[in-house]
């Protein structure tokens, strides 16, 4: 099957995502939205550990933030990830005009993640301060692809910061089985964002 990259940093069947594009009914998409959701793990796996080391990214696109080290890096086109085994960080920048406001990111960016993404349930919308700056937080869950090998999926929890300056917007997504203690690292992580 072809493939192509999506903001998530996984990758997305390129039919759904051109259904997707193309569309603009909302009753006309068929992607991944039909997949049902799958329940978490009891114990699941994915805890960044306490004594987890960070080291600073800085990236092309004018902005710096603290990463996991020894977490296997990947640049793309749009900025880079960062995965260890089910957790993952995915940084990406495009062009904008100014950063989404709580309603349109419900109506416009929540609706396309929903479409695009696999079994996603958005959870909370919100505007959040920190350290660089105002930005939005979407919280979600979602079913993570297929291994693979074994074609086992888990479910996983994210959550989104939009950050906006200058015409660039910067999507910020930590991603992890859900269940998994990771609220400080995660906290860590997204108020280490800065802008160059």
């Amino acid at each position: 099957m072809i493939t192509l990259r999506q903001t998530t940093g996984r990758l997305l069947p390129a039919l759904a995502l051109a259904a997707c594009l193309a569309s603009s009914g909302s009753g006309s998409i068929v992607a991944f939205a039909a997949e049902k959701a799958i329940p978490a793990e009891k114990n699941p796996p994915g805890d960044i550990p306490d004594t987890q080391v960070f080291i600073d990214y800085t990236s092309p696109e004018g902005f710096t933030m603290k990463v996991p080290e020894g977490w296997a890096r990947s640049d793309r086109a749009d900025g880079a990830s960062f995965v260890d085994k089910l957790d993952g960080v995915v940084l990406s920048m495009a062009k904008a005009d100014a950063l989404p406001t709580v309603e349109s990111a419900k109506t416009d960016y929540v609706s396309k993640l929903e479409a695009t993404g696999r079994a996603v349930r958005v959870t909370a919308v919100k505007q959040v301060k920190l350290p660089a700056g105002e930005a939005i937080s979407v919280v979600y869950t979602s079913n993570s692809e297929p291994n693979a090998v074994t074609n086992k999926q888990v479910r996983l929890e994210n959550e989104r910061y939009l950050f906006f300056k200058d015409g660039k917007l910067v999507t910020l997504e930590l991603y992890a089985p859900k269940g998994a203690d990771n609220v400080d690292q995660w906290q860590l992580m997204s108020n280490s964002f800065r802008w160059k």
